[in-house]
């Protein structure tokens, strides 16, 4: 038997009957790899801390250009600027704070029959994705080996964006997909899922289809999977 590949934190879901499943998987369903995505990953991609870091320094600076412009000294641009500081390191605080919550509520799950995403912070959601629902995988690859894989679900599948954010794939909202986001190796998952889907369709996968990634996203390089046929 392989060894299961186990990349979750400490969670804490005492109440589980199993980490990350709403009930224990049946004899005859196997469990291949867990999962939970990186904060700092989650930080960058969904909740967009560096580019607000940025946006916020701009803003912090022209305040005290504004001040130097106007005659004020350094002194006094220096303090209009601290004045504003709390509450920027306070609105980056809470934005971090929020993608390691995340990080550390969310579980997902790889069987060899489907794809359990185990997210909510609060509220606690599992989503149950069997093979035969799930049409298509993608692969979007970050400079560091990490990336994300949206997932499209056949036709009649529908989640609602607002249950799946921040675990959705950006801009489909006629047609959510369901995304594991921020893996540090998602090129081995993908491969992983991919095998699963094809031992338990009995089938090869047929051409890949093409990903199309954001611009950022694919700046940094994407790569894709094979295309998932319903069985």
């Amino acid at each position: 038997m392989k060894p299961i590949n186990y990349d979750t934190p400490e969670h804490e879901h005492e109440l589980e009957p199993q980490v990350g499943l709403p009930e224990p998987l049946p004899s005859n369903e196997r469990l291949l790899w867990q999962g939970s995505p990186d904060w700092r990953g989650l930080a960058r991609h969904s909740f967009h801390l560096r580019g607000l870091t940025l946006y916020f320094a701009l803003i912090l600076a022209l305040r005290g250009g504004f001040v130097l412009s106007g005659g004020g000294g350094l002194r006094e641009a220096s303090w209009a600027v601290l004045m504003l500081l709390p509450l920027v390191v306070l609105a980056l605080g809470v934005l971090a704070t929020l993608a390691w919550l995340t990080a550390r509520t969310t579980v997902y799950t790889v069987t060899d029959r489907r794809v359990v995403m185990r997210i909510g912070i609060v509220l606690s959601l599992t989503l149950n994705l069997p093979f035969r629902h799930i049409t298509a995988a993608g692969l979007a690859l970050q400079r560091d080996g990490s990336g994300h894989i949206p997932l499209t679900l056949a036709a009649g599948e529908k989640i609602a964006y607002v249950h799946l954010w921040p675990h959705a794939r950006p801009w489909r909202l006629a047609q959510p997909q369901p995304m594991l986001l921020c893996l540090k190796d998602a090129t081995r998952v993908g491969a992983l899922l991919t095998q699963a889907w094809q031992q338990a369709c009995g089938a090869a996968a047929p051409t890949a289809y093409p990903v199309s990634a954001p611009a950022a996203e694919r700046a940094r390089g994407h790569a894709t999977l094979p295309q998932l046929a319903p069985h």
